[in-house]
């Protein structure tokens, strides 16, 4: 049986990190996980370059039924310490919109700066490693896998949440959380394209590949970034931030034309360029094609003197204020998260000890902590793996 100080399971963001942060503290430490690929989500997160952190990283940007848990591990490892690690490494990067940060070559530069730490900070490292009983013993756990037994003082659950199963996602996290006596607020997936049926449906498909920025509302929350169309419904960065609030039955509200009253513009043109075609003015806010379907869906042609108030209003309307109810989401498959998982207050905010067993530890995705889009769910696994590795 192998010996060790910390068990990580789960060779991910958060693992890696904790695994880091634990070797440089003298700790042994053995980090397994039962894919063959290391850190698949880093390698295709921000296509292929990794959207690694956020420059705007604060608690308001992370959604959990304790709203206050993340605040102390991401003000114990920040965005900046996160870049400084960056740098030290030479690995260059760029800011794009609010704040976030991509690499400008490739995401695997950011995976070999967590192996490279690993190494350099004494880690065992194993993928290919499947579990297939945990116990708890009188010094810590023992662990039974296809390796062989081995046995640890801290055990620590880094195997995130359900997104993506193809790149290795199960549920072993919440088993094995539960297995311990902790809660599991329910899951779903979050930061996913949204679905439609019917007519909306249609729609969407007659212009799939259509973009355009616009305000995505649901309830009191909103977005203001891309919406785009696709063949199964809407996705692009605004209706990904809102399908994290967006429950069943509940109806998303889109102003297509963010900042600009839609009917006084209109009625503008009539004064000022009656002779105009309506098409081309509705062009004006929105794509070629997307200004076509609202003129034929409400039968809007010809001159804009000559088309009546009634459809001003209505197209203004569907611009300004286009009220839809999807019917699902693609779900875990192409979810960037899982929204729930681990009931945090269970779980000590400044350690990511659990409160029910000692030496048992949660970080990254497998907790009830779900980031905006735009790296602050890689900060999250940054932070809590930082935090989790100072007392593992």
């Amino acid at each position: 049986m192998n010996n060790y100080d910390v068990i990580i399971i789960g060779a991910g963001a958060a693992g890696l990190m904790c695994a880091i942060e634990a070797g440089k503290r003298g700790r042994s430490v053995w980090l397994i996980d039962h894919a063959t690929k290391t850190a698949e989500k880093i390698r295709i997160s921000g296509g292929g370059r990794c959207n690694f952190t956020n420059m705007k990283t604060s608690p308001d940007a992370f959604l959990s039924q304790n709203k206050h848990f993340c605040k102390s591990a991401l003000s114990q490892y920040t965005q900046y310490d996160f870049v400084e690690m960056v740098k030290e490494h030479g690995i260059k990067f760029h800011e794009k919109k609010l704040g976030q940060l991509f690499c400008d070559v490739s995401a695997t530069e950011i995976i070999d700066m967590l192996l490279n730490e690993c190494a350099a900070a004494g880690v065992n490292y194993e993928m290919g490693t499947h579990i297939e009983q945990v116990t708890k013993t009188d010094k810590g756990f023992e662990l039974l896998t296809n390796k062989g037994k081995a046995c640890a003082e801290s055990l620590v659950v880094a195997c995130g949440g359900l997104s993506i199963p193809k790149i290795g996602a199960t549920k072993f996290g919440y088993t094995l959380a539960k297995q311990f006596g902790h809660n599991i607020i329910e899951t779903s997936a979050a930061l996913v394209p949204l679905t439609f049926t019917d007519d909306v449906l249609d729609y969407c498909k007659s212009l799939s590949g259509v973009s355009l920025d616009a305000i995505v509302s649901c309830g009191k929350t909103s977005f203001e970034e891309a919406l785009l169309f696709t063949h199964r419904g809407l996705s692009g960065p605004a209706i990904l931030q809102i399908s994290s609030y967006w429950k069943a039955g509940e109806a998303v509200k889109i102003n297509m034309a963010p900042h600009i009253d839609v009917e006084a513009f209109l009625k503008d043109k009539q004064v000022k360029q009656p002779r105009q075609e309506i098409h081309n003015t509705v062009n004006e806010l929105l794509p070629s094609r997307l200004a076509e379907m609202i003129c034929t869906k409400y039968d809007a042609k010809g001159r804009m003197a000559e088309v009546p108030n009634k459809k001003i209003a209505a197209i203004a309307q569907a611009i300004n204020n286009w009220e839809v109810k999807p019917n699902g989401s693609e779900g875990y498959r192409t979810a960037e998260v899982t929204l729930g998982g681990v009931d945090t207050n269970d779980i000590s905010s400044k350690t990511m000890e659990s409160k029910k067993q000692e030496g048992l530890f949660f970080i990254g995705e497998v907790m009830d902590v779900t980031g905006h889009l735009g790296g602050y769910n890689f900060q999250w696994a940054w932070s809590s793996g930082y935090v989790a590795g100072q007392y593992v």
